[in-house]
């Protein structure tokens, strides 16, 4: 992370629980913007962001440096302790429902009114009316395609996208106000949409089956070897024609050649005689972009 502190002086508030609004406020706090979280109280007097529950090591991490305020939103005190901080207030973060930024007067049009230079991102799960509708990164995920088996994903690609755009939309926000005179802005940030533009490659074909990049092409793929696996991205022909050459194939690295199933069965029978030392010691020498598991 750079030691640039662009946002020093910015002052981030954020409502938002669980995984994309912490995750976002992770980044803007390392860009040097002084951040406070406002969360209610669990009945045990701990935490009551669910992500301290779920894995509490993380909680810690994206909570560092970052104030902490128990406040209950729903109470005269919480409300009184909110608006104080608000005033002072460039940018808020919420991931509640629409409906329930109503109720708590908390949704942008009460808020723009109020607060005419507050920069308003709101993080929801669908756009528009679909935001009243209930989902997690998963559903979202599955959404736009990118579940594909009974395995769930390898991360929750949907919340850290989303976290993305919302440290996008902050940057923009701060843009758009300092281009209008100091004028606040409002900004949805939503996590299918997030999962949606993460899966854009699959959508274009590049990572289904037949694609270079899901396993059509040889020198794109995770191979068994000695003792392990090994993830192989020789995809550029110099880089294929290196590893044909080092497994004893005739050294050609064009498409054509690394899409026959000939290379496919040849290159899976050379890696599986291979240890993980020795594809460590040829991706060296040899110049292959590899990496054993």
């Amino acid at each position: 992370m750079s030691s640039h502190t662009p946002l020093r002086g910015i002052r981030v508030l954020t409502l938002a629980l669980n995984l994309p609004g912490p995750a976002a406020v992770m980044r803007l706090k390392a860009m040097g913007a002084t951040c406070t979280k406002f969360e209610p109280l669990a009945s045990d007097g701990g935490s009551g962001d669910p992500m301290s529950r779920y894995r509490p090591q993380a909680y810690e991490h994206m909570h560092l440096g970052t104030k902490v305020v128990a406040a209950d939103l729903k109470a005269p005190s919480g409300q009184k302790k909110l608006h104080a901080l608000l005033q002072k207030t460039d940018v808020l973060i919420t991931s509640f429902r629409p409906s329930a930024l109503k109720k708590l007067g908390l949704d942008p049009t009460t808020l723009a009114r109020t607060y005419p230079s507050l920069i308003q991102v709101s993080i929801v799960g669908a756009p528009g009316a679909l935001a009243e509708e209930p989902g997690h990164d998963l559903t979202y995920m599955a959404e736009c395609g990118l579940v594909n088996d009974l395995s769930l994903p390898a991360s929750l690609f949907a919340d850290m996208g989303g976290s993305l755009l919302v440290t996008e939309a902050v940057l923009a926000g701060l843009i758009l106000r300092q281009q209008s005179k100091g004028k606040g802005n409002q900004h949805e940030v939503a996590l299918n949409q997030a999962a949606a533009y993460l899966g854009l490659p699959r959508s274009w074909g590049l990572t289904t089956p037949d694609g270079a990049v899901g396993g059509a092409h040889a020198g794109y793929r995770v191979y068994a070897c000695k003792g392990g696996r090994v993830a192989v991205a020789a995809l550029e022909p110099h880089f294929a024609k290196s590893l044909c050459a080092v497994a004893g194939l005739p050294a050609q690295g064009d498409l054509k050649h690394m899409m026959k199933p000939a290379t496919h069965r040849a290159l899976q029978a050379w890696f599986a005689t291979q240890t993980r030392a020795q594809l460590k010691r040829l991706a060296m020498q040899h110049d292959i972009p590899l990496h054993t598991l």
